[in-house]
């Protein structure tokens, strides 16, 4: 057995070009060093030449009158195909997609597409509507196909099998290439609380765009669209039609950061890279910023700010203390144009070795366990600066990436210090001093963290923000220990901060004083739900063919469970349940339930094989349960689950329908690392 740390060191020796395997267990991970990656070199991307875009605040269409006789705020929003210069000024511009607004309440409304898009701003127990469109189409009218290689082969939404063989896993007598159809998209508010199920971007509701030429006998719809869009037009009278869906949120969660992107089957990691995804935020309510105090004083404390609003000029012009920054991963050709691999062999060699694929092995030609983008991407420009002043920021950070962990390292900012005040439920139960454990924080994909960083007592100058995090799947354990850090001349660098002197007094409150609302514990559980999390290697290739979910059933054995196959997890409405996610893999799997938000309860090991290093089965408990890190008190949505534990998470289910629940490292979720659950009894009319 090879460490994870002494396999790095072996590829460090060896170098570029040559496929490593490192044996975890009696798993084999293949991985290729330096990070492969498009015909662009990252060392000749001139670093920190871009200001970092602060992306404005999405205009509203108007307001609806609903039912109830409240106001919904109302938006129209479509996903197009645009150009933008992500690369420094110089290098070619990126085809990308993005979201934008197509009507605005004012005649100087901010109607422009962005990747990332513009800023969604809620307001607690306000609802928003949203007409999705899906514009994926040419000057012409015709379909666009997907700037991306998209593999036919997984179970995915298969639009050119017809009604059909929409929405499975098609059979081939041969390897066939990539889908060039028009592209299905489905949009998904990542961590919505309480949103009805029609809108809530079921993998199989997804639509096509309303093209002039889509080939007759496609599917233009997904499976639940139509069961979806009558629920819509009887719980609210939206109406869905050609290319889009009208969907409504509640936004019944606490004041928090949340986001957007897209969710259509079996091709969540091809249309979130090519761009579309931005923030909504969620103010007010009883855990909103005016209920924070001032430990000192029980009055109101202040928070840095402003942030964007609605109607701000953009270009700005004012100075926002309070900015969300989104981080992802990405490669690109030397034209400008993304790169993502069109075959299994960017992964581990497989499509040299496993010739034709199909029939003669159980892999999938195109898709690939894990993604690691050579460059890093910040707010849509790689590594960009960010101009600061001798004071006080609100930093909301959200990992965007692939499939890479990030752990974001202020220690090179002397005299910086860290505080989070919030995750993706809202405010903690107390600000957490990040700064008083080494300045790094810990992000798993789809994670937000709410950050006040004080560079009060920086000296004025120029300071990288860094990754620690791997460029390979993360396990766990010690930076620099465990594993090698990311490439320091890469992806070890995230953005540059330019500290420059404040430029009028900071009033807000310092973060050691803050007095962040009470969090109302949830319900005793009902149910307790043991869960696995697998990965199915290839019966005949060294290497995973999927990534899976399942159960754990009585006896204490794993069993694995498709996406196709019936629901397994069906809480009753209104009950609180007890959600164990036991690790089988030799990963961390950031898992990701929706509709709902949850308080981690504790983690706890499991009995391992002392020859394999995998845990026994039937499984067997270990040692004590250890509670929840700092910075995960309260409410998330997304948790990281490591190999050779069992995480449990606490979660009340009260809206019925029909979600998902699944791994947030998109490769895997996209090839059978998602299954669905129901709360409440079947719905009339549903779907089989």
């Amino acid at each position: 057995m090879i460490s994870r740390r002494d396999f790095l060191k072996l590829g460090a020796a060896v170098g570029g070009g040559l496929f490593l395997s490192s044996k975890i267990g009696n798993v084999r991970r293949v991985l290729a060093a330096p990070i492969p990656g498009g015909t662009l070199d990252p060392l000749a991307v001139p670093k920190y030449v871009t200001p970092m875009l602060i992306p404005p605040v999405m205009p509203r269409a108007g307001t609806v009158k609903l039912k109830n006789s409240k106001n919904a705020d109302y938006y129209e929003i479509s996903m197009k195909q645009i150009t933008q210069q992500i690369l420094p000024a110089g290098l070619p511009a990126t085809t990308v997609w993005g979201y934008g607004a197509v009507k605005g309440m004012s005649n100087g409304a901010l109607l422009i597409h962005n990747a990332p898009s513009l800023t969604i701003e809620a307001k607690a127990g306000t609802p928003v509507r949203v007409k999705w469109i899906n514009d994926l189409k040419d000057a012409n009218g015709n379909y666009l196909p997907h700037l991306l290689p998209v593999d036919p082969t997984l179970h995915w939404a298969n639009p050119g099998g017809g009604v059909a063989e929409r929405d499975m896993r098609p059979l081939f007598a041969t390897t066939p290439g990539p889908y060039t159809g028009p592209v299905p998209t489905v949009p998904h508010v990542h961590g919505a609380v309480g949103v009805g199920d029609e809108s809530d971007g079921y993998a199989e509701a997804w639509y096509l765009p309303a093209a002039n030429n889509i080939p007759a006998g496609y599917a233009t719809e997904g499976t639940w669209y139509d069961f979806f869009k009558g629920k819509a037009a009887a719980s609210y009278g939206a109406a869905w039609g050609p290319g889009y869906a009208t969907f409504q949120y509640p936004n019944a969660n606490r004041a928090s950061t949340i986001w957007y992107h897209d969710h259509a089957l079996g091709m969540t990691r091809l249309n979130v890279y090519a761009g579309p995804a931005g923030f909504y935020i969620i103010r007010g309510g009883p855990a909103g910023d005016a209920a924070v105090l001032d430990a000192r004083t029980g009055l109101p404390a202040v928070l840095p700010g402003p942030a964007p609003k609605e109607g701000d000029k953009f270009p700005a012009n004012k100075i926002y203390y309070e900015i969300p920054i989104a981080i992802q991963d990405r490669a690109f050709n030397a034209d400008g144009s993304l790169y993502y691999p069109d075959t299994r062999e960017f992964f581990d060699g497989a499509n040299a070795l496993v010739p034709g694929f199909m029939p003669e092995s159980d892999l999938s030609p195109i898709w690939n366990p894990e993604f690691f983008g050579n460059m890093i991407m910040v707010n849509g420009n790689t590594w960009p600066f960010l101009n600061v002043e001798q004071r006080r920021y609100r930093f909301r950070f959200l990992n965007g990436c692939q499939s890479r962990f990030l752990i974001l390292d202020f220690s090179q900012i002397p005299g910086v210090e860290i505080w989070q005040i919030g995750n993706e439920g809202g405010f903690l139960a107390a600000p957490v001093n990040v700064t008083a454990m080494g300045n790094r924080l810990l992000m798993s994909l789809a994670e937000r963290a709410d950050l006040i960083v004080d560079f009060t007592n920086v000296p004025v100058g120029n300071y990288i923000l860094t990754n620690k995090g791997p460029d390979e799947p993360f396990g766990g354990g010690e930076p620099g220990i465990d594993f090698a850090f990311a490439d320091a001349d890469s992806t070890g660098q995230v953005m540059q901060f330019r500290v420059g002197p404040a430029l009028t007094v900071d009033t807000s409150t310092p973060p050691m004083f803050l007095q962040l609302p009470a969090i109302v514990p949830l319900p005793a559980p009902a149910v307790t739900r043991p869960l696995a999390l697998m990965e199915e290697m290839s019966m005949h290739w060294d290497g995973p063919a999927a990534a899976m979910l399942g159960t754990v059933e009585a006896d204490g054995m794993p069993m694995h469970r498709m996406w196709m196959d019936a629901v397994t997890e069906n809480p009753a409405v209104g009950d609180t349940e007890v959600w164990e996610f036991y690790n089988f893999t030799a990963d961390a799997h950031p898992m990701h339930v929706h509709e709902v938000t949850f308080e981690v309860v504790n983690r706890e090991a499991l009995v391992t094989d002392p020859t394999t290093g995998e845990p026994v089965q039937p499984v067997q408990l270990s040692g004590a349960p250890r509670p929840p890190e700092a910075w995960e008190t309260g409410l998330k949505d997304t948790v990281i689950a490591y190999p050779g534990e069992v995480t449990r998470i606490k979660a009340q289910f009260n809206v019925p329908g029909q979600y998902v629940w699944h791994c947030h490292i998109v490769e895997h979720e996209d090839n059978e690392m998602m299954r669905p659950f129901r709360i409440g009894p079947p719905q009339a009319g549903q779907p089989a």
